[in-house]
């Protein structure tokens, strides 16, 4: 074998002795990476879920929610759409999770002559009878929730001496004008007093 033949095949044996020695994947390293991600996930949830209890142990003098009653009179709108929670009127963070208050869901509102029938499929229904509903406003966020302008219909409500708000998203946003002006006109109050009912949007700052 002549030189000239030597030299053709050593970019072939180089070529075999690259393949052959590919580096090892550290599958130790990716285990421990992989299961110190999932450690700290599970501690972050867990986390979440302490903070909840203990809010929740701070509003236990809350009573419990009126329920939906069989008989609630005429009916004046009805309202399909979203939950996105309660908050303490006025305090857009400080969110309500007593009795599965703070658990956001789909939603089914129904305004009669008794009060506001909330119909929650798969969370806690409630009841606030007309007496205690207080007005309604056009806002943009809740428990930390941010829609757009005016996308989110706030009902102010009182409960166990609080006042709470609850906000809910129309799955056609144009039927929450209406329902201001309804919730409103149930106890002129704010015309008693010299004031407007509130119709615009007045969360500020950006979500936390």
């Amino acid at each position: 074998m002549t030189s000239a033949h030597l030299t053709a095949l050593l970019p072939a044996a180089t070529l075999a002795k690259a393949k052959h020695s590919a580096p090892v994947t550290d599958w130790s390293g990716r285990i421990g990476w992989v299961i110190g991600l999932v450690l700290f996930i599970a501690l972050v949830y867990w986390l979440m879920r302490q903070g909840w209890k203990w809010r929740g142990s701070l509003q236990s003098d809350l009573p419990e929610l009126p329920a939906v009653p069989a008989e609630h009179g005429a009916v004046k709108l009805t309202m399909s759409g979203r939950y996105h929670g309660s908050t303490s009127a006025g305090q857009w963070l400080d969110r309500i999770v007593a009795h599965g208050l703070g658990a956001r869901s789909r939603v089914e509102l129904t305004l009669t002559d008794a009060g506001l029938e909330v119909v929650r499929p798969g969370a806690n229904d409630f009841f606030v009878p007309n007496d205690r509903l207080r007005e309604a406003r056009l806002d943009k966020g809740i428990a930390g929730k941010v829609l757009a302008e005016g996308g989110l219909l706030v009902v102010t409500w009182e409960h166990g001496g609080r006042l709470l708000d609850s906000g809910f998203r129309s799955d056609r946003s144009a039927e929450h004008t209406a329902w201001v002006s309804a919730v409103n006109s149930l106890h002129p109050h704010d015309a008693a007093d010299g004031r407007a009912p509130a119709t615009t949007a007045t969360t500020e700052g950006p979500a936390r």
